[in-house]
C-alpha cells in the first residue's frame, strides 16, 4: 500500500468513526435534523419550556436548585465533620443553625414562587435525580 493509499485509508477509517459518533450521540439525546416540512417542532424543542412569561419563574427555579444541591453537599459534610469530632460544641451549634435557616428560607423562597423541594430536584435520566429524594 503506497502513502497515499493508506493515509485515504486511515482518512476513511477516521470519517466512518465519526459518522458512528455523530449517530450515536443524535441518538442518545434524542437530536434529528431540523424539520423544513413545517410538520412541528422537534422533539427537542417540545420539552423545552421558553414562554417569556414564565421565564423569571423557571430562572427562580434553576437558582435554588443550585442552592439546594449546595446546602445538601454542605449539610452531609458537617455531618461527616460531626461524626469525625472535628468541630468544636459551639461550631456544632453554629453549623446547625445556620443550615437550619437556610433550610427555612429555601422553603420561604419556594412558597413564594409556588414550587415544592421536589420542583426543584432534576431528572438525569439513567443517572437517577440530582437530589435525594426527601431525605433519602
Amino acid at each position: 500500500m503506497t502513502d497515499g493509499e493508506h493515509a485515504r485509508g486511515a482518512a476513511g477509517t477516521s470519517a466512518a468513526t465519526a459518522d458512528e459518533v455523530v449517530r450515536a450521540a443524535a441518538q442518545a439525546f434524542g437530536l434529528g435534523p431540523a424539520r423544513p416540512d413545517g410538520h412541528g417542532p422537534p422533539a427537542a424543542a417540545q420539552r423545552l419550556s421558553t414562554d417569556p412569561d414564565t421565564v423569571e419563574r423557571d430562572l427562580i427555579k434553576l437558582v435554588l436548585t443550585i442552592v439546594e444541591l449546595l446546602r445538601q453537599l454542605m449539610e452531609r459534610t458537617a455531618i461527616h465533620r460531626v461524626d469525625e469530632g472535628d468541630l468544636s460544641e459551639v461550631q456544632e451549634e453554629r453549623i446547625g443553625m445556620t443550615l437550619m435557616i437556610l433550610h427555612e428560607r429555601m422553603t420561604e423562597l419556594c412558597d413564594r414562587y409556588d414550587l415544592t423541594m421536589d420542583d426543584l430536584n432534576l431528572d438525569l435520566g439513567p443517572l437517577g435525580s440530582l437530589l435525594p429524594h426527601n431525605g433519602a
